[in-house]
């Protein structure tokens, strides 16, 4: 079977960002499908495009069974909103110019956000004939609205009616997390499957010490709190640098901040104004780098705004940093404070509050033997409940199932 995805943010192993979909395609070609990719070569993170000469189309075969297309799109996708909407729009119209071309597809796989995306998957879908499916990693546009990222009521009544159109005419719907579930159904979805966010347990050796990243950065024996991911609005990173200015007397004790997006460049100045000497900003660094970024921590953090909203959400990094045998500080309420807990995996901090965090470092750093008995906890729990390979193999099962009901 060939499956045509259209996924702007996506990211390969050797790029920073979630790397689900090249994990997933690679599971696929090894069940003997193949995929074609069509993505945008501005990085979703750093808004920088990975090509040193715009081209109109750029193709790469990443793997035997999987061809990567980079398709033209804006490039200023951080400078403002509305740049952001002639970003998205313009990867809307390119990707379907790039997917025509695209031939022999038996399946068209649509992602979002960002929405628009899949726009134009529904439409290759419906040109070619053959089924749809849009997967849903984030509930948009519900969590711009909360936010408050959208506000124009013309906006985001716009959105509302788009969102709905698109439930209503996939041909089957899935979901990485089940926060999500009721929210697609109630808005048109007929057929609603969960292939949840996970990891593949192989990409990452808990027994790593990670020396080499912390004899680069002058951390030696520091007790190193790790944020990977993205700096967005969402994120709610402040808190980070206030638990920092909390602990600044507390010797050897380092956060360390690893990844980009729009928000970074104002957290660097802030650290810089509130004189933190204790928190590291570092650049986003590939996948197939990050077994050995997570082996210098000792503990993991993952933070979210408090809004209701994101208690419905399965973020990526906490599955990587339990494959990664570390304890996690969560500052997310809601089914992924339900993951860790029913791992035994880490602490909970009500989001936004420094204060308790800070707290979590101190008893992590006062109870190695508690965060170390944590990280074999968590790493058992993945292996079991959230192996890529596990969900590969039902997301393969479901493809060839909607590939039959179309034959």
């Amino acid at each position: 079977m060939h499956i045509l995805l259209i996924h702007q943010a996506f990211a390969s192993l050797k790029e920073g960002g979630g790397t689900r979909h090249i994990e997933l395609s690679q599971f696929l070609v090894q069940r003997g499908h193949r995929v074609s990719i069509i993505t945008s070569p501005v990085s979703y993170l750093t808004g920088k495009s990975n090509l040193k000469k715009p081209r109109w189309i750029e193709k790469e075969e990443f793997m035997p069974g999987i061809e990567i297309i980079r398709a033209y799109t804006y490039p200023a996708l951080h400078r403002s909103f509305f740049h952001r909407l002639i970003n998205f729009f313009s990867f809307m119209v390119s990707s379907f110019i790039a997917g025509i071309q695209v031939k022999h597809v038996d399946l068209v796989w649509g992602t979002t956000p960002p929405i628009f995306q899949s726009v134009t998957a529904w439409l290759l879908a419906r040109l070619k004939g053959k089924p749809f499916l849009l997967e849903i990693r984030d509930l948009w546009p519900k969590f711009a609205v909360d936010l408050g990222v959208i506000k124009n009521p013309l906006i985001i009544k716009a959105s509302l009616w788009l969102e709905k159109f698109l439930y209503r005419r996939a041909d089957q719907v899935i979901v990485n997390s089940p926060g999500y579930v009721e929210h697609v159904k109630e808005r048109g979805a007929k057929k609603v499957s969960l292939i949840p966010n996970g990891v593949d347990p192989t990409m990452f050796d808990p027994q790593e010490n990670g020396q080499e990243f912390r004899l680069e950065y002058g951390l030696n024996d520091d007790f190193i709190v790790l944020y990977a991911g993205a700096h967005g609005l969402a994120n709610n990173l402040d808190i980070v640098l206030e638990a920092a200015q909390i602990l600044k007397n507390e010797k050897h004790i380092r956060f360390v901040m690893l990844g980009d997006g729009k928000e970074k460049a104002r957290l660097i100045n802030r650290a810089d104004e509130m004189d933190l000497s204790n928190i590291l900003f570092l650049p986003t660094m590939p996948k197939e780098k990050m077994s050995a970024m997570l082996g210098a921590a000792d503990a993991c953090l993952a933070s979210l705004q408090p809004i209701e909203s994101f208690k419905t959400t399965y973020p990526n990094k906490v599955f990587d940093y339990l494959a990664a045998g570390r304890p996690v500080i969560l500052a997310i309420d809601g089914v992924i404070r339900e993951v860790v807990d029913q791992a035994q995996a880490g602490i909970f901090v009500p989001p936004g509050d420094a204060q308790q965090l800070a707290r979590a470092v101190i008893y992590l750093r006062q109870n190695p033997e508690k965060a170390v008995q944590m990280g074999h906890s968590g790493r058992n729990f993945v292996e079991n409940q959230f192996n890529r390979a596990i969900l590969a193999d039902k997301l393969a099962h479901l493809l060839e199932k909607m590939r039959e009901e179309n034959e």
